[in-house]
């Protein structure tokens, strides 16, 4: 059964001594507002690591399959979903509406990435529709401008034997942010859901654990120490919503605190109005 109620939710994460998101067009610097120099992380980076939390603890879990992945490609995957239902393969451009739409349905119900975020499912000779998903988070952005710093890395391990004959080792650089604190605000359409995906309050549920747990399982050298420190869920009554998002948005305001530059989560004051529209529920998940 579909959810019956809006969500809109608050993230607020951290990084130190990483790069939480790097920009290909800039050296895979970490990304940055080169207008105000505050820093900023792509939603399809933040999106790709609640796919892969998810694919960790529900592998093999009929429902939960993740459709984003580089394991096969999309056609293959759409080829899938006709077999599956027993539908009619043909490379006619004009597609049966019914056949698509059994197709899409197959998708929803199978993959919880398509469920959620939605998917271009068009391609191909077996096209499955396209999915306008219930789940939507925007780019999260640093509440402090960041400092990027271009550290010197040495390397002893030669990758040819030319090389090798240059020195015993080589230079190199990796850029980084000291410290830096994000936001990122998501929303969750209760109407979506049951006009097209049927996304389940256990959906919804596995969305918030895997939104908590997003870096625990994603650590590395070059992304450094990155943690969810907040997570704040508010619930609406309705399936429309009793509130407009930005109005409860403002209602989280994190501000760095005087002094020296941040350099972590207790250099800055977290404000949260309790006080609530009627009909909308907040909850302080961690």
């Amino acid at each position: 059964m579909a959810i019956s109620n809006r969500y809109d939710f608050v993230m607020l994460f951290d990084v130190e001594n990483g790069n939480p998101n790097g920009d290909p067009d800039a050296g895979n610097s970490p990304r940055v507002d080169a207008e105000t120099g505050y820093g900023y992380i792509t939603d399809v980076c933040l999106k790709r690591k609640i796919r892969n939390y998810v694919e960790l603890c529900r592998e093999g879990e009929a429902g939960y399959g993740i459709l984003i992945k580089p394991d096969r490609s999309l056609n293959a995957k759409f080829t899938e979903a006709y077999d599956a239902e027993g539908l009619k393969h043909n490379k006619e451009k004009n597609k049966n509406p019914d056949d698509v739409k059994k197709a899409r349905d197959y998708m929803c119900r199978n993959y919880f990435d398509v469920r959620t975020f939605g998917a271009v499912m068009s391609t191909g000779d077996d096209p499955c529709g396209i999915v306008r998903g219930p789940v939507q988070i925007n780019f999260a952005k640093s509440i402090s401008p960041v400092n990027i710093q271009d550290v010197t890395i040495t390397r002893q391990a030669r990758t040819t034997e030319e090389r090798t004959e240059t020195g015993g080792t080589e230079m190199g650089r990796k850029s980084m942010i000291p410290y830096a604190l994000y936001r990122a605000e998501g929303y969750v359409s209760a109407a979506l859901a049951n006009k097209i995906t049927n996304m389940s309050e256990a959906d919804v549920e596995l969305l918030w654990e895997a939104i908590i747990n997003m870096f625990e399982h994603d650590h590395s050298a070059a992304r450094g120490k990155m943690c969810m420190r907040k997570l704040f869920v508010f619930k609406h009554s309705s399936v429309l919503g009793n509130c407009p998002s930005h109005v409860l948005f403002d209602r989280i305001v994190a501000k760095p605190k005087d002094g020296m530059p941040p350099r972590a989560f207790s250099d800055y004051e977290l404000t949260v109005d309790p006080h609530m529209p009627e009909g909308v529920e907040l909850t302080e998940k961690i």
